[in-house]
């Protein structure tokens, strides 16, 4: 099956960034109620009766590419889009995820000043990559609280309803369930991260060819984040 391939209009966007667990990798982001802030909640409330961490074995399986993730950074490194991704997982959990993805991309764990949704790590790793200006820098991501920071820190924002943390299905578990099933699952995602102010909602990133082409038109006829 032919890979998806880039519009030419991608190559206008100044940066791209891209949430890590339930966007580049970790479809239905299962790593994030293991080993991160909602896991440590979990514990608060329940104590021993919480969810353990992720074992290595759990985020091996984590670490797989989603749909499209590959062939979506080839195409932005080919155009020479700067990308990073980011997270909030602990360090070694996020580079353990991200272990499958190319060497170059650049990485922005967990920010050091305030959580998300405050801007500040969208804003970190657009310094990280030497980003001048905001004009034309695109968040991708799953996790309702990562677009809420990306649009805190006026970027345009893409949603994902499928691979993200809202529809919390794994890529096999996801393609057994039937299609009312998941229409169900990726309208109830859709329209909470609408709901939030995205700008965009795909499904997985095999479709952001055409969404970023027609950002593009958007961003061609004045519109701004």
């Amino acid at each position: 099956m032919p890979q998806p391939a880039f519009y030419p209009a991608s190559a206008s966007f100044t940066a791209v960034l891209f949430g890590l667990s339930g966007c580049l990798v970790d479809f239905g982001a299962r790593s994030s109620s293991t080993s991160g802030p909602r896991h440590l909640a979990l514990v608060r409330e329940h104590g021993n009766a919480a969810r353990q961490p992720a074992t290595t074995q759990e985020l091996d399986s984590f670490a797989e590419p989603t749909p499209g993730a590959l062939s979506t950074l080839r195409s932005l490194h080919d155009q020479r889009v700067p990308c990073a991704w980011l997270d909030e997982l602990p360090e070694a959990v996020s580079h353990k995820l991200a272990s499958r993805l190319p060497d170059w991309l650049a990485a922005s764990p967990a920010c050091t000043q305030r959580a998300w949704p405050a801007p500040d790590a969208c804003w970190q790793a657009l310094a990280a990559l030497q980003i001048e200006r905001l004009e034309g820098c695109v968040l991708v991501s799953g996790e309702p609280r990562l677009i809420q920071a990306g649009l805190n820190a006026g970027l345009w924002t893409v949603g994902l309803a499928a691979c993200g943390s809202l529809a919390g299905h794994a890529l096999a578990d996801w393609q057994v369930l039937d299609e009312v099933q998941r229409e169900r699952l990726r309208a109830d995602a859709t329209l909470a991260l609408y709901r939030i102010g995205a700008h965009s909602v795909i499904d997985q990133l095999t479709d952001l060819p055409a969404c970023l082409e027609h950002m593009h038109i958007r961003r061609s006829k004045g519109e701004k984040p």
